[in-house]
């Protein structure tokens, strides 16, 4: 039973810091017209909330999205190459090789040319 009262007393300690936080900011925070003003600290927006983005920035969006999926899948492959061997690499060449033509596409397309 030690060890689940340890536990228990961990969480009822989490559970009190966050209610404390909680109502530090309920007692400082400013009341008033503060809940209708506009985001920003305060400030006016410049543009509508449904303005567009310029069209270049999807194509940066996807070139990252290519390099945070590498990223997701070489950690648990780090984890497992000794495993497996010498398969685990040749699989990992291929997917960064698929992942090398999409920015290569990308580059060609000129996803990177800020002017």
């Amino acid at each position: 039973m030690a060890p689940w009262a340890a536990v228990l007393s961990l969480l009822s300690l989490l559970l009190a810091g966050v209610l404390s936080v909680y109502l530090v900011a309920r007692l400082i925070a400013p009341s008033g017209t503060a809940e209708v003003a506009p985001f920003l600290s305060g400030a006016r927006p410049h543009e509508h909330a449904l303005s567009r983005f310029h069209v270049r920035w999807y194509a940066v969006t996807l070139v990252f999205l290519a390099f945070d999926m590498e990223m997701v899948f070489m950690y648990p492959w780090a984890l497992v190459v000794a495993e497996v061997g010498a398969v685990a690499v040749v699989e990992m060449f291929i997917f960064l090789g698929l992942l090398m033509v999409g920015v290569i596409y990308a580059w060609r397309e000129g996803a990177f040319r800020w002017v």
